[in-house]
């Protein structure tokens, strides 16, 4: 790993644990750590529970990213080259601000407006649809079913589509974020997510299942 290359994002990733330890004096023992889509707290717990948050989103992220090259039977992730950096950079630093927004969430005991966490998931698909196409066939990152790994071709075709859709659904999220209210919002996003992460599946049986008929 290059030390002086990883240290902007490695900084990034510290975030939320600064942030955590700044204002860790002035938190009682009992915080908020869930809300109902209305915004309202509906658990409380012990406050060493928000040390989970920095760890299970930036921190493990950012791990997942240096260690799946390393693992890649195949070797394609390391022939992205900047790409998959950037996606790295890119996907940490949304889940890093994610991380802070929760920890700042549970300082005020209030989450000011919940489309702000659907709007931040809206972004992170943005990213990813804008990256999709750029993925290489691999085991660990992009859409893995057994007819994307199987075929080179159907794994092009397949996330030229995913990432289409993937980049409209995240627009839409965002969109819909600011404009609709928290319960409206919240039921658009789940039905958006659900195409972009269904029709792909549906997508790449189907031209698998084309591509086998044509060579018979």
């Amino acid at each position: 790993m290059n030390i002086k290359k990883e240290l902007p994002l490695i900084l990034i990733v510290l975030l939320p644990f600064i942030y955590l330890g700044y204002i860790w004096g002035q938190l009682p023992d009992k915080i908020p750590l869930h809300w109902d889509l209305n915004g309202e707290i509906d658990r409380y717990g012990d406050k060493m529970e928000l040390i989970l948050i920095p760890i299970l989103l930036p921190l493990l992220i950012y791990i997942i990213f240096l260690m799946i090259p390393k693992v890649d039977p195949k070797n394609k992730l390391n022939q992205m080259g900047n790409k998959l950096q950037s996606i790295k950079i890119l996907v940490t630093t949304i889940m890093s601000i994610l991380a802070l927004f929760i920890i700042n969430s549970s300082k005020n005991q209030s989450l000011a407006n919940p489309n702000y966490i659907v709007l931040i998931i809206g972004i992170l698909y943005l990213v990813l649809g804008n990256y999709f196409k750029t993925i290489r066939a691999n085991y660990f990152i992009g859409i893995r079913t057994p007819w994307t790994l199987e075929n080179e071709t159907v794994w092009k075709k397949t996330h030229s589509l995913g990432g289409k859709l993937c980049f409209t659904g995240g627009l839409i999220v965002v969109i819909t974020s600011l404009i609709l209210e928290n319960q409206t919002n919240f039921i658009v996003f789940m039905i958006i997510t659900a195409i972009i992460s269904i029709t792909p599946i549906i997508y790449s049986y189907l031209i698998f299942k084309k591509q086998n008929q044509q060579i018979i």
